[in-house]
């Protein structure tokens, strides 16, 4: 299973069973067997009648802007969630003790993560040990927060600490972090962040889909009037592990240049030439698999992000307590 990334205009449509992309290159046709979802950046015109055929098949849209930012989701109606299910997630949502026990584990998680590969890169040389030990202060600080106010601070300092180590890692100074920005990022690296971030939590909440859990009543992330929010808590754990990774690799490996940049109003995005690139080489990140212990098998990263969300279900029904998935190099 992977994603369908549509890049260019056209129309999407239903064939019998496959689907179908026409733009002035052509047709390609895709069988819906190994659709996991269909991410779309070009202006595309799609019909009731495909989305009768996504929905029968569970396959998720997700819609992003030509900045390349997320925009929505067509979510077809939920066929997995389980009553009991989602009133003990809004439980442990609404009893603060248990939803700062589950934000914690997810900060905490993160944390991990981000020292793992911190870890990794000393280990090849690089200069990382003042950034590893402040990370450490502060990731000691999770277990003691009374309030996901004082779990976000941490979180976002350590953040801002991590993503300030980065600049060590990279080699090309053109794509040094400075400080973390958003909308409109105005560096390389920052744009690349962003994107990546965008395509993970589209992945996670294609994830959790295929769950019992509701998407929308997350825990670090507050459920109010955003449409989704676990998918922001389950990525926080993976972004290291998967969105960071990739960064790196197509910076260090020269894979990426400003040549796939595109100047925008008060900022950057990646061009069409970027985004394919940084999608082939996410989705790759995706696939990898690593020895799973506990399943006594081999998992792809993709399949890991799905199990956070089954373990996290266990922990809300009482079957065993939430361990957050920690990735060691």
């Amino acid at each position: 299973m992977e994603s369908v990334y549509v890049f260019s205009s056209g129309t999407l449509r239903r064939s019998q069973n496959t689907i179908v992309l026409e733009t002035d290159d052509g047709k390609k046709y895709v069988p819906v067997e190994n659709v996991a979802e269909i991410k779309i950046f070009g202006e595309v015109n799609l019909n009731k009648r495909l989305l009768e055929f996504l929905t029968k098949k569970g396959i998720i849209v997700h819609f992003f802007n030509h900045e390349g930012y997320y925009v929505g989701t067509y979510y077809p109606r939920e066929s997995n969630q389980v009553g009991i299910t989602v009133l003990k997630q809004a439980e442990h949502y609404l009893d603060q003790k248990k939803r700062i026990e589950i934000a914690s584990k997810i900060v905490e998680g993160a944390s991990y993560n981000i020292s793992s590969l911190l870890r990794s890169y000393k280990a090849k040389g690089y200069d990382l040990s003042g950034y590893i030990d402040s990370i450490a202060d502060l990731k000691a600080r999770i277990e003691n927060a009374q309030t996901i106010e004082e779990l976000m601070a941490i979180e976002g300092n350590i953040r801002q600490m991590y993503y300030s180590s980065l600049d060590v890692l990279v080699k090309d100074e053109n794509f040094r972090v400075g400080k973390r920005e958003r909308r409109p990022p105005t560096n390389y690296m920052n744009t690349l962040i962003s994107f990546g971030n965008s395509l993970l939590y589209t992945t996670a909440l294609s994830e959790i889909f295929k769950t019992h859990m509701d998407p929308r009543i997350g825990y670090l992330h507050e459920t109010n009037l955003r449409r989704f929010s676990l998918n922001l808590d389950i990525a926080e754990i993976f972004k290291p592990v998967v969105v960071d990774r990739v960064i790196l690799r197509l910076v260090n490996r020269s894979e990426i240049s400003p040549s796939h940049f595109s100047k925008i109003a008060m900022g950057l995005k990646l061009n069409e030439k970027g985004k394919r690139l940084f999608a082939k080489a996410f989705e790759e990140r995706l696939k990898e698999t690593i020895f799973h212990a506990r399943l006594k098998r081999k998992v792809s990263f993709r399949t890991l992000i799905r199990l956070e969300v089954y373990k996290l279900e266990k922990h809300i029904l009482g079957m065993e307590t939430y361990r957050p998935y920690h990735h060691d190099y």
